[in-house]
């Protein structure tokens, strides 16, 4: 175990449950201090926060009044990461307009959100800052039957560049980690066993993404290592989508 973001904060969206619980446990690995935000479950988010010795905070990342009283509360946030999200796919000629908004409001605007409070809650001032947005290879390649999942990642992607040229100056990174297929409660139901061994029979690594595997990636780039990346997106799909 290393100590590099020894007496840093951390604030992960969605981090009590799959990928966000890996992200979280690795960063308190790393010496941060993690706050695992969660919307619903309580018991998952307690249960990885009383692990890594963090707090958990309750807070629909979509809410934007309820997100600046979330950082307002926490004080301080030097690494923030936004991989709270959902799915809710249909092909597009059944998808309604809330299936839409609501995929949306919580895969993109969220991010809107906690990144805007989290900058002028005093990342700015202190000008340090880790910033990393969950995205997905579909952000970047398209899924049939995934247009509002596909369009809020890939509107994730040009956020992420955006937000990397604003604050750059102020020793702020912002960069993107997009996963490929990862088995996990929010992916498990929407592919069947046949479906994922045809994926994993196309990626070149010839196995499923692990929830540890993209984990790594983020504490990556919120380590000082990764101190002159911004404006990246890391693709974690062991090939599939070259």
């Amino acid at each position: 175990m290393t100590q590099e973001l020894a007496d840093r904060v951390a604030l992960v969206t969605g981090g009590g449950k799959g990928i966000g619980a890996a992200i979280s446990r690795a960063l308190a690995a790393m010496g941060a201090k993690v706050t695992v935000n969660y919307r619903s479950d309580a018991a998952a988010a307690e249960t990885v926060a009383n692990e890594i010795g963090g707090g958990a905070v309750k807070c629909d990342v979509a809410d934007g009044a309820a997100v600046e009283a979330m950082i307002k509360s926490l004080g301080r946030v030097d690494i923030l990461v936004n991989n709270a999200g959902a799915v809710r796919d249909k092909l597009l000629l059944r998808m309604t307009e809330a299936d839409w908004d609501d995929i949306i409001a919580t895969d993109l605007t969220a991010a809107f959100h906690t990144t805007k409070a989290t900058l002028a809650g005093g990342m700015l001032r202190s000008r340090w800052g880790r910033i990393v947005n969950m995205a997905s290879v579909v952000g970047i390649t398209g899924n049939p039957g995934q247009a509002n999942y596909a369009a809020a990642k890939a509107g994730l992607i040009g956020f992420t560049k955006a937000i990397a040229k604003e604050v750059g100056s102020r020793g702020i990174t912002c960069n993107a980690v997009a996963p490929g297929y990862v088995r996990t409660e929010l992916t498990s139901g929407s592919l069947t066993e046949e479906m994922v061994a045809e994926l994993v029979r196309f990626t070149p690594l010839q196995r499923e993404g692990t929830p540890e595997d993209v984990a790594a990636a983020v504490a990556f780039l919120c380590s000082p290592a990764a101190g002159f990346i911004t404006a990246h997106t890391l693709v974690v799909d062991g090939g599939l989508s070259v």
